[in-house]
C-alpha cells in the first residue's frame, strides 16, 4: 500500500519559504538545466525543453504521492522567486534513515538558500516526523555544498569510496549526518 505524502509549506529562516512544486517553477527546471553538474547528480533534464521540464515537474508530485519523499522548491520570500530545490528521501526510512539532497541555481548561489531550507527540513524531518537519523552525501570537491550541510548542523561521518555513478564513472562521497539526539 503505498502512502500519499503531502508536502508542506515550511519556513526557512525570515528569507526563503519551503513549499510543493508548481508548474509555474519551470523557469528554475529551465535555470537548473543549464548548470554544468545539476543534471548529473539529479533528475533535472540536460538538455531542457518544456516537455521534460513539465515531465520533471510531474516526477516531483509522483515522489509524494508514492510515499518515496517530500520534494521542496526553495522560495526567496521577498520576491517569491524560485531559487533552488530540496527533498528528503525515505527509501530507508523502514531502517530508520532518511536522506536529503538539495542544489541552488546558480543566480542565487551565496545567498543562504541551502542552508536555510537545509535546517528547516532536517528539523521538521527529526522532530516533527520522527525519523532518528538524516544523510546526506557530498561530492569531496565541493566545498560550498560540505559548508552548507555543516552550517545546518550535520557532521562528516567519512568518505564513501566510488559511492555514486555521476557522468558515466563512479564518484566518492562525503557522508554527512544529523540525528535526533542532535538536536537541543
Amino acid at each position: 500500500m503505498t502512502t500519499h505524502l503531502d508536502v508542506p509549506r515550511l519556513a526557512a529562516g525570515d528569507r526563503f519559504l519551503l513549499r510543493p512544486w508548481e508548474t509555474g517553477d519551470l523557469p528554475l527546471v529551465q535555470e537548473a538545466s543549464a548548470d554544468a553538474y545539476i543534471p548529473l547528480i539529479t533528475t533535472v533534464p540536460s538538455p531542457y525543453s518544456r516537455e521534460a521540464g513539465e515531465a520533471f515537474v510531474r516526477r516531483q508530485w509522483e515522489r509524494a504521492s508514492t510515499g518515496t519523499g517530500y520534494p521542496f522548491v526553495i522560495v526567496r520570500t521577498e520576491d517569491r522567486c524560485p531559487v533552488g530545490a530540496i527533498g528528503l528521501w525515505l527509501r530507508d526510512a523502514h531502517e530508520g534513515r532518511a536522506s536529503l539532497g538539495y542544489w541552488t541555481a546558480g543566480s542565487a548561489r551565496g545567498q543562504g538558500a541551502a542552508a536555510a531550507a537545509l535546517r528547516a527540513v532536517a528539523s521538521w524531518g527529526l522532530a516533527d516526523l520522527g525519523i532518528p537519523r538524516l544523510q546526506l552525501c557530498v561530492e569531496p570537491w565541493n566545498t560550498a555544498s560540505a559548508r552548507t550541510a555543516e552550517a545546518a548542523g550535520f557532521h562528516r561521518e567519512g568518505l564513501l569510496r566510488s559511492w555514486q555513478p555521476v557522468d558515466g564513472r563512479r564518484r566518492d562521497m562525503l557522508m554527512y549526518s544529523l540525528l535526533s539526539t542532535d538536536l537541543p
